[in-house]
């Protein structure tokens, strides 16, 4: 189907303009990358964020897939002589997949049924006889005609006609339809424990005798529901009312009519819906929570990792990296501003070695060295202790010096990949991952995009959801937030750059080796250059792509090269001199920016984008977040108190809440009940990972090792 028949249903489902919808597959399919469009081509799209221009991308897909299956299914139902009207009518107003194969299914080529066997033994015009709802007859006789050598009494006649009744009962497409709706609508979820069920711990205790609406079903229950039903610790049904679909599907074939068939029909359509229909939509309802449940999954992962990488960098500041140990030591790094290594270590202040004193030593002579200001202490394994052991040894000396807790997910992987081996050829796999635990605040984007994002562990039931769906997610959220960024292609690593709109791994090989061999580049039309930049790749590259201290200064800016025109006009009109300066400020901030957009023959959003840029040419959007909290003193399970306030870091964000780092062995968990007064529909609308956030003690769990927290202060 030609896209222009699409747009209409996509704008529809968006609640926007169809000319939105137009222009953006138009950008798509002339090849223009999300971020691209997102940032360069507002003036087409409206203003249509990423996200935005994603659902349309999608949609666009699905609705194409959508209209091929619906050819596809029109053709075969044809081939076999069936296709009418009334059928193609059906078929062409479906808006689901799902109600296509539905339709489908009476004509589909199906496995040996015992409807098959019965059609093959002569049966079905005593089916069809039955299905008339006769008033007068005897089944009986009726059916002793069609005895032969395959159907030897008119009993067994009787029941190959029911079933086919019972399959063509089940087959239809619109009583399927009532079954779902009426599961879903009305429909219960009901699960029971299994006898010597597997769950020690009992992690899924909650669902050991559990029922609620399926309508009312929240996305983190049915995945832990699933989770357990596959662990063989529960069974899970689904309770609605059944009779009352039998008898509706009995008034479908009858319509009220009496016959002395009546009993044989209801037998049929019983048997049609109990074991066909019944089962199969509850599958297919199952099948959809779960995908739904999944979904939101993936969105609440790819929302966490993207304020993840959105963490602001700590600038201009010499930090050592601490990856913690009890039996093989704490490796020690110590890394400059720019992320390069400076010096390499090992203290064993734990047991089974514990050579505390030495350690003081070691750590003592590495800050006094260099001018640290920050320890980055991994949070895995001896943590808390490798935390006290410095927490004492700042107050003991009172050094001037913070340490901060850093997520260790995914260090390991990183540490152990060709990439690190390539970077620090010469290292232990714990020396790699104390620098990447460093680099990890330095430059959180920077560092981060070299892991998997599925290990940086901010999900929740990620090893439960689809691969293929989950990665191409996160790998647009990385590009999403490297775009919205920007890179600097004279410090980024070819793994950043090829994040970059428009580039490939190839692409970014190829700029890294042409920086090395002819040195930094001083302006972006050296970028034409490089090999495999053609003029495609620089148009969709070159806005993300900033040189700093280069000779064009508008190249440090996200200005796009195609908008210096207009940029150089705005400076002459407004006899701007200097970007960023407060003169630049003053006079933009009166100006007028649909008259001057047609001043300049320009269009009011990339002129406002002009504007922001030449008033803060080197702006870091990550700025606007908080950043890591630095700490002094450590804090224990035994410190705390019902009503106390403390401060805390969000790490983990999920459907029923979000987990807290307020310094603790574990993070707390804020309840989605306890974070602002009236009702959310998620966590994610009061709070987000990286988040700085104030919160009170209400609940100590010692023996388990939990805190629990409220954002609302006490009354």
């Amino acid at each position: 189907m030609e896209t222009e028949k699409l747009i209409p249903q996509i704008a529809e489902q968006l609640k926007i303009q169809p000319q939105q919808v137009a222009n953006t597959c138009r950008l798509l399919q002339e090849g223009n990358t999300v971020p691209f469009i997102a940032r360069y081509r507002k003036e087409m799209t409206h203003g249509l964020d990423e996200e935005q221009i994603l659902v349309i991308q999608q949609q666009l897909q699905y609705l194409a897939n959508l209209e091929k299956r619906k050819e596809d299914v029109l053709r075969l139902i044809e081939a076999q002589g069936h296709l009418n009207d009334k059928i193609r009518m059906a078929v062409q107003a479906c808006t689901k997949l799902s109600q296509v194969e539905d339709l489908y299914r009476p004509y589909q080529q199906k496995r040996k049924t015992r409807a098959s066997e019965a059609m093959a033994k002569g049966l079905g015009p005593l089916a069809d006889w039955i299905a008339s709802c006769p008033r007068q007859g005897d089944p009986q006789q009726q059916a002793s005609r069609y005895l032969n050598d395959q159907v030897q009494d008119a009993q067994g006649a009787l029941q190959g006609a029911k079933d086919i009744l019972a399959e063509r009962v089940s087959d239809q497409a619109r009583l399927r339809w009532k079954i779902r709706e009426q599961i879903e609508k009305n429909g219960v979820i009901v699960c029971r424990r299994k006898k010597d069920h597997p769950d020690e711990k009992q992690v899924y205790q909650m669902y050991y005798d559990y029922h609620e609406k399926i309508s009312t079903l929240a996305s983190h229950r049915i995945m832990a529901m699933d989770r357990a039903e596959k662990e063989k610790v529960i069974t899970i049904s689904l309770d609605y009312n059944r009779e009352y679909l039998i008898r509706y599907a009995v008034s479908g074939v009858t319509h009220g009519r009496q016959t002395c068939c009546q009993i044989l029909i209801e037998e049929a359509v019983s048997d049609g819906l109990k074991r066909l229909a019944f089962p199969s939509v509850e599958r297919e309802v199952r099948s959809e929570l779960t995908e739904k449940a999944q979904k939101q999954s993936i969105e609440i992962f790819s929302m966490n990792v993207e304020r993840l990488l959105l963490q602001p960098p700590l600038k201009r500041q010499m930090i050592l990296g601490v990856d913690p140990a009890f039996r093989t030591g704490c490796k020690l790094a110590v890394i400059d501003a720019t992320g390069k290594l400076l010096d390499l270590g090992v203290i064993y202040p734990h047991p089974p070695v514990r050579k505390e004193a030495q350690a003081r030593t070691v750590l003592l002579q590495l800050l006094r060295k260099y001018p640290i200001r920050v320890i980055a202490i991994g949070n895995g394994t001896a943590s808390r202790e490798t935390e006290n052991f410095i927490a004492a040894l700042i107050r003991d000396e009172q050094l001037d010096v913070a340490y901060t807790l850093v997520s260790e997910a995914g260090a390991s992987v990183y540490s152990a990949s060709e990439l690190a081996r390539r970077e620090f050829p010469d290292l232990q796999v714990e020396q790699r991952s104390a620098i990447s635990i460093a680099r990890r605040i330095l430059d959180p984007l920077a560092e981060l995009i070299k892991i998997d994002p599925k290990s940086i562990g901010v999900g929740q039931y990620q090893h439960d959801l689809p691969p293929r769906e989950l990665s191409q997610r996160l790998d647009f959220a990385i590009v999403k937030t490297v775009n919205r960024v920007g890179v600097d292609v004279n410090t980024a690593s070819s793994q950043l750059l090829c994040h970059v709109s428009g580039l490939t791994r190839a692409s970014a090989d190829a700029i890294v080796a042409y920086r090395d061999d002819h040195g930094p580049f001083s302006n972006r039309t050296q970028l034409r250059q490089v090999p495999r930049m053609g003029e495609k790749t620089f148009q969709q590259a070159a806005g993300f792509l900033r040189i700093r201290n280069g000779t064009e200064p508008l190249d440090q800016t996200p200005i796009h090269p195609e908008s210096y025109p207009t940029a150089r006009r705005l400076c002459e009109m407004l006899q701007i001199e200097t970007l960023g300066s407060e003169d630049c400020r003053r006079k933009t901030e009166a100006l007028d920016l649909d008259a001057t957009a047609r001043q300049l023959n320009t269009d009011a959003y990339t002129l406002k984008d002009i504007v922001e840029a030449l008033c803060q040419p080197l702006r870091d959007v990550r700025e606007q977040f908080d950043g890591p909290v630095l700490r002094h003193d450590v804090l224990t399970l035994n410190d705390l108190h019902i009503g106390d306030e403390l401060e805390g870091v969000v790490r983990n964000v999920v459907d029923f809440g979000a987990f807290v780092d307020v310094g603790l062995h574990e993070d707390g968990l804020v309840h989605i009940s306890k974070m602002v007064r009236g009702r959310l529909s998620h966590p994610s609308q009061a709070v987000a990972v990286g988040d700085i956030v104030k919160v009170w003690v209400i609940g100590l769990d010692p023996q388990r090792g939990r805190v629990q927290l409220s954002m609302l202060p006490p009354q």
